[in-house]
């Protein structure tokens, strides 16, 4: 990544009263630049003086006080230069080094960085002129901006006053907005702290080795206390190692100026613009390989002629068809196909020519905004030409005039835009001249890097810069392949503007790499890291233990919603169908399994989507023995008439009695029925304390059992009930009947008087 400057403003030191004055140069005219004091933009007035000439820019600051003993900055599109202005009393007698007692704008080239002449850079708090202690911040010196070629090392310093704090600070390194150093440390990356005991100062030290060209960009270096926060923003330019081949040390080394009408001459290592006290020598550019490759052209300002030092037309001319894209895009070429037909159109021989004594070349290129001449020599100097832009004659006009000078015979383009890039003819009579002329536009420069970025797997990603000019025509790479647009379905190609993306919309661990945008002016690098996204489980699924016929539920639930999953048993994927079913509701995923049988005893899984995570669980099968132990239920008799006082049923002689008693019991009880004699009841009567057995005994003994089944008394036996029945009651049925229920849990019996009138 290249800065906008070619000459950097210089940290001055100057007596309080006098006027200090900070220069700039830029690449390029037309830039706009800005001043700032501590952050703050700097408008013109009385007390700074705000100048721009052509590239040339400057910051005049009048009657210098001590409160204007801060930082400064100045900035031209993404590039930022810091620098400031160190205010002495007039009374203190200071030796200063050469260096810093001549005033700014005394040097006329841009200060070597360290990194240019040497392969081990340390920008550091002793190679910085010493801050004043924040009384806001924390930061004794903060960390500055460095410069480093390709394969060297440098060093990034910044230290922090310990004097107030009980303990040592926390100090974070970021590349970009996010990027944590600190996981990066490494072969390329070691990061140090020390403190000294003596100024109470901790120094925290960021070392780069071997640097490559993706560790440009803007850093952040941000320390933090119990109660205390403070950040400083710091820019890393890394730039490509010379190449011995490439680099014309004479030419480096050569005075620019102007004699004459004569053109000035542009390089890709040297400055474009000259200056009186030319004999200053720019060793920085001279070190230092452009990464915008910017072809170089001469500019016909002063000449009849314009003509490139690259021929285009020669190139195509020569160049395979595989390489005719690369050099429509190296060359900023924007019709090529149009381009090729009027190349083939381009006659190669032609027959000797009576009128013109010498014809157009076959082809010319100019740059957008310049002027180029087309001129023929005819062999009549009286003779009329007619010239003609794609077969219409032109007329005389601010851009296009016309000159006669001897046999000669010119036109002139001013301001060459896109729309004379054209087929030109120059007519004499019968006969005609034809040319070719290709309009170049300028490098397309890239005037806002992309940003290095960091997203979870399937978060959308958008690479973003922004160029010099709309609609641009530009590559992206991926780790060095271009990405085409056959590929979009993966990528996505946008421009808004001067503004270019590159989108992709749903990421992969295998898109992080480095993203590169090129234009034939210019490159940018970006880093992209596609991390595997971060589940939270806030409830796992649990074992469970379920009974024949029951219902089974696994339940999870997860911290994003928006993650799916599925559910294996015994590692086999999990099949939903009437039985079975799987849900997902929001952050909760259930297995739910109806009326478990013996078979769904196994082990259950859920596993999400994208995620190293197993949620397993049992369920066991819970079996049910169940031993048969018989129901045993004492006999009972159910009668209404049970407790009433006195037991007595009366029925008339002759009549038919019939007696049906309720009983129950399990097992079923034995029913025995009995006539009980007079003796016996007063024995009953008379004694209480009689146990069940005993008095079942002497019923055995005393009373007349009644079991006969047919005949005039009879009893018929049934499943609950019995029935007691006298056919024709007599008067000697007359008497106290008693039924007797008997099994092996109990026995129970009642007593019915039956009175017979």
């Amino acid at each position: 990544l290249v800065s906008a400057f070619t000459k950097k403003p210089k940290t001055t030191e100057v007596t309080a009263g006098n006027t200090a004055v900070f220069e700039a140069e830029t690449e390029k005219s037309g830039i706009k630049v800005k001043w700032q004091r501590a952050g703050t933009e700097i408008t013109e007035s009385e007390k700074y003086v705000i100048k721009t000439e052509g590239n040339k820019h400057s910051l005049t600051i009048n009657n210098v006080g001590k409160e204007d003993d801060v930082t400064y900055a100045v900035i031209a599109g993404s590039s930022k230069v810091k620098f400031e202005l160190k205010v002495k009393e007039p009374e203190k007698s200071e030796t200063v080094t050469p260096a810093e007692a001549v005033p700014a704008p005394a040097a006329s080239e841009s200060p070597a960085p360290p990194a240019e002449s040497s392969q081990n850079t340390e920008v550091s708090a002793e190679t910085q002129p010493e801050e004043r202690l924040d009384p806001i911040g924390l930061f004794v010196a903060r960390p500055q901006d460095g410069e480093v070629t390709v394969g060297g090392n440098i060093t990034i310093t910044a230290k922090v006053a310990g004097e107030s704090l009980l303990k040592k600070p926390s100090v974070k390194w970021f590349k970009g907005k996010w990027m944590d150093l600190g996981s990066k440390v490494g072969k390329h990356l070691q990061l140090h702290d020390s403190y000294d005991r003596n100024t109470k100062v901790y120094t925290f030290e960021m070392e780069i080795i071997e640097a490559n060209m993706t560790f440009a960009g803007g850093y952040r270096c941000e320390v933090s206390t119990k109660d205390k926060f403070d950040s400083s923003n710091f820019n890393l330019t890394v730039n490509e190692a010379p190449v011995s081949g490439d680099v014309d040390i004479r030419a480096a080394f050569r005075r620019t100026s102007l004699a004459g009408g004569g053109r000035r001459m542009t390089s890709a290592f040297l400055s474009t613009e000259g200056h009186d006290d030319g004999a200053e020598f720019n060793f920085s550019s001279l070190l230092k390989k452009s990464t915008q490759r910017i072809i170089p052209f001469c500019r016909g300002e002063g000449k009849s002629e314009s003509q490139s030092d690259v021929d285009v037309w020669d190139i195509l001319r020569k160049a395979p068809p595989t390489e005719y894209e690369k050099i429509a895009f190296q060359y900023g070429i924007t019709d090529l196909r149009g381009m090729l037909k009027r190349l083939k159109r381009i006659k190669k021989e032609e027959k000797k020519s009576t009128a013109f004594l010498k014809k157009l070349d076959p082809a010319y290129q100019v740059d957008k905004g310049q002027k180029i001449k087309l001129m023929v020599e005819v062999a009549n100097p009286d003779a009329d030409v007619k010239w003609l832009k794609n077969g219409q004659e032109i007329q005389v006009s601010g851009r296009y005039i016309f000159e006669a000078v001897g046999n000669k015979r010119i036109l002139t383009i001013n301001h060459c835009s896109l729309a004379d890039d054209a087929a030109y003819e120059c007519v004499v009579g019968d006969e005609k001249s034809f040319t070719e002329l290709f309009v170049k536009e300028p490098p397309i420069l890239i005037t806002h890097p992309l940003e290095d970025q960091m997203v979870m797997v399937g978060e959308r990603v958008e690479f973003e810069c922004e160029v010099s000019e709309e609609g641009a025509t530009v590559k992206w790479e991926k780790d060095g392949i271009e990405l085409t647009r056959e590929e979009t379905f993966k990528y996505r190609f946008k421009k808004d503007g001067k503004k270019q993306y590159l989108i992709i919309n749903e990421s992969t661990k295998e898109d992080s790499g480095h993203y590169t945008v090129k234009t034939n002016g210019g490159l940018s690098v970006a880093e992209l890291i596609v991390q595997e996204k971060k589940l939270e489980v806030y409830q796992s699924i649990a074992d469970l233990t379920v009974k024949a016929r029951d219902q089974a539920v696994f339940k999870c639930e997860v911290s994003d919603e928006n993650v799916k999953g599925i559910w294996l048993k015994n590692g086999k994927e999990v099949i939903p169908d009437e039985r079975i079913k799987i849900s997902h509701i929001g952050r909760i995923h259930k297995l739910t399994i109806e009326d478990v049988t013996p078979e769904d005893e196994a082990d259950y899984s859920f596993i999400p989507q994208g995620f190293a995570y197993n949620l397993s669980a049992k369920l066991q099968f819970l079996e049910v023995k169940i031993d048969f132990v018989p129901r045993e239920e004492p006999p009972k008799i159910h009668l209404d008439c049970l407790g009433q006082s006195p037991d007595t049923i009366v029925v008339v002689a002759g009549n038919k009695l019939r007696l049906d008693v309720p009983v129950s019991g399990d097992p079923t009880p034995t029913v025995i029925w009995q006539k009980v004699n007079k003796r016996h009841d007063l024995l009953r009567n008379n004694d209480d304390s009689m146990t069940p057995s005993e008095n079942s005994s002497d019923s055995n003994t005393d009373n007349k059992l009644l079991f006969e089944s047919e005949g005039r008394v009879r009893v018929e036996m049934h499943e609950d009930h019995c029935v007691f029945i006298i056919e024709g009651a007599e008067k000697e049925d007359e008497g106290v009947y008693r039924v007797i229920l008997k099994n092996p849990v109990g026995e129970d019996k009642a007593d019915i008087t039956v009175k017979v009138i």
